[in-house]
């Protein structure tokens, strides 16, 4: 009989089931992550992108094992793989492990390898979507098809889900499956994605994995001045570039007051546990500033954010425009929406126009429950240092999406990573890798993982 808190499996004990497969499991999940590399599923944004090729093999990876994968366009060549792994009890909630096939563009100038090339050097897998997130999509099938072929059953159903177009919003991806097949996630009671469960170290013997259970909301937006057009040469007046730009140099310098959130709080509260640093509420930055290459995706927890990110104004340098328009990424708390666009009206004022480009909802689960026991537990089976804590993402995913079907939402691809890896940094970076043994790890961690769900 299973320990307390100990997963029982249909069919085997994982880790001895897996032992004859691992190593099969663990290289799949290492090859597989370089062949989606090279298939270059480049989301350019506004409907640009093609996730296809992706997609195809992706459903060709599940049906070698006997699932039935269902492949949907949203729009031309972009494209989603659904599928239904039966569990041993169908009544119960199923879990949604999904993960989106796109990636953001890279400029091969700027990178050390072919950003497309999948190689593997200095124990990394390379290339754009190691992280962000084919190198998760890779850990997931691999389980799912050591699985498939064990004959093996999770307790209950999953729903695994590789979607489109996560890189711009997920309109065509997310959003638009959850607007026009919500029957594909029918049952789905909970769900594990993307940014969630990779490690910090802190000491030999300790690391803090941060599962993701709160995301920020998006508010991308688009400001607009107008003003006179007119001769460059004229005395100036009523210049749309100038109004516009002392808007975006007020918001873009503009410090909104700190507001912890109860993720927040208690991730700060896990910090200052494991590290004996006391925590004064009235200066979580100072618990953060000592969290090196992490500060940054913390940091960026504390509060709501505004980011100018493009300007465009004018044809012709001796011609005044009557238009000119600038692009903001806005980030804003769980719970501070209405005060994040107050603090918006207020530092732009009345002459500059606002609209949304992409507007989407901020969310925020509890660290509690049996899903996230099994996090816990199947962590420190493989990693007896680990202590998971819970954090917020500073931008967003899918779960967004998925979140308006009622699941519950939750970043948990399990990483184990070296303390001198900048892992923020891989995110949509120069030269993005993932480790090889991080990869190995992950599915280890999944196969005990959904053991317990």
């Amino acid at each position: 009989m299973a320990a307390a808190g100990e997963p029982t499996w249909v069919g085997a004990e994982p880790g001895r089931a897996l032992a004859g497969a691992a190593a099969e499991a663990e290289a799949e999940a290492v090859e597989m992550c370089q062949e989606l590399i090279r298939i270059p599923s480049v989301n350019l944004g506004e409907g640009d992108g093609d996730e296809r090729a992706a997609a195809e093999y992706v459903a060709e990876r599940l049906a070698e094992v006997g699932l039935e994968p269902t492949i949907l366009q949203s729009a031309p060549r972009r494209t989603s793989v659904i599928a239904r792994f039966e569990g041993a009890d169908p009544s119960r909630g199923a879990l949604l492990m999904h993960g989106h096939l796109d990636v953001v563009p890279a400029q091969a100038d700027d990178w050390q390898v072919d950003p497309f090339g999948g190689e593997i050097r200095d124990g990394c897998v390379w290339g754009r979507g190691a992280v962000d997130m084919k190198g998760s999509n890779a850990m997931s099938l691999a389980v799912v098809r050591a699985l498939a072929r064990s004959g093996r059953k999770p307790p209950r159903d999953l729903v695994l889900a590789f979607v489109a177009d996560e890189e711009a919003g997920g309109v065509l991806g997310a959003r638009w499956l959850v607007d026009n097949r919500p029957d594909l996630f029918e049952g789905c009671t909970e769900a594990i994605s993307e940014v969630g469960g990779f490690s910090y170290t802190l000491r030999d013997d300790l690391r803090l994995y941060l599962v993701e259970t709160a995301q920020k909301g998006m508010a991308w937006m688009r400001l607009t001045a107008t003003g006179r057009a007119g001769h460059g040469s004229f005395v100036p007046e009523d210049n749309a570039v100038t109004r516009l730009c002392q808007a975006v140099a007020q918001l873009g310098t503009h410090q909104f007051p700190i507001q912890l959130t109860p993720t927040v709080r208690t991730f700060l509260d896990a910090v200052s546990e494991s590290t004996g640093v006391a925590f004064d509420p009235a200066d979580p930055e100072g618990v953060v500033a000592r969290l090196g290459s992490l500060a940054r995706l913390v940091g960026a927890t504390l509060r709501n954010t505004a980011n100018p990110t493009q300007l465009d104004a004018g044809y012709k340098v001796n011609v005044v425009p009557g238009q000119a328009t600038a692009s903001v990424d806005g980030r804003f708390l769980p719970g501070h929406e209405e005060e994040f666009d107050r603090d918006l009206d207020a530092v732009l004022g009345p002459d500059i126009q606002r609209e949304w480009i992409v507007h989407d909802q901020a969310i925020e689960e509890p660290f509690e429950g049996p899903l996230v026991d099994g996090m816990a537990a199947a962590l420190r089976a493989e990693d007896p240092g680990a202590r998971a804590v819970p954090y917020m993402l500073a931008g967003g995913t899918d779960a967004k999406s998925f979140s308006r079907l009622g699941i519950r939402c939750y970043g948990f691809s399990p990483l184990r990573l070296p303390p001198e890896l900048d892992f923020a940094a891989m995110f949509h970076g120069v030269d993005e890798r993932v480790p090889v043994e991080g990869l190995r790890f992950g599915v280890r961690v999944l196969d005990r993982f959904l053991a317990g769900v």
